[in-house]
């Protein structure tokens, strides 16, 4: 048996004083065509996902098809089993009584709903993800608590120190090149 030969990647890590001067180098490293770029930040950053260029999110769409889906889910196992499977005269109400069913074709839209944005949102993200070349840096971890960073993958075209030399010249106070096997 042969085995793969191992695909190595490499990316250019710079860490950034202020979260104002990481959204503003991240927007001109995509100005000069750098992409599969990603921001690192103890908290969200306000401007981050248009600098990174990154399309509107999916999310919505993805709680909308989970409410959808308990609705009719909810509304099917109902008529069924009341109507079909198991009738019952209760004070002369009708067996297909929808208003009556409103409780829990709300609480199955809602918690459908949850479900879909939670798995959506572990999918979207690729999470988990336990490994990537970035968490390799030693000074990468203060990206939880006070760091604000930029990785930039380093492509063919692109040489790490070209890339380290403008990720500097756009205020970068510290800059590393990170290399680790491609899964």
């Amino acid at each position: 048996m042969s085995a793969e030969p191992k695909v190595l990647e490499s990316f250019v890590l710079a860490e950034f004083a202020t979260p104002e001067a990481l959204v503003d180098a991240t927007r001109q490293m995509r100005e000069k065509g750098y992409e599969g770029m990603d921001t690192y930040s103890p908290y969200p950053l306000h401007g981050g996902s248009e600098a990174l260029g990154l399309p509107p999110s999916r999310v919505p769409f993805i709680a909308l098809g989970g409410a959808l889906t308990g609705i009719v889910t909810a509304l099917a196992f109902q008529t069924y089993m009341n109507t079909i499977d198991y009738p019952l005269n209760v004070g002369g109400r009708p067996t297909l009584s929808l208003p009556a069913w409103v409780p829990i074709t709300f609480e199955l839209a809602v918690l459908l709903t949850a479900f879909g944005i939670f798995f959506g949102l572990l999918g979207l993200s690729r999470l988990p993800q336990p490994y990537h070349p970035v968490f390799e840096s030693e000074e990468f971890r203060s990206a939880s608590t006070h760091g604000y960073w930029l990785s930039v993958p380093k492509t063919v075209t692109a040489k790490a120190d070209d890339i380290t030399d403008q990720l500097k010249s756009l205020g970068a106070t510290h800059v590393t090149v990170v290399t680790g096997e491609k899964e």
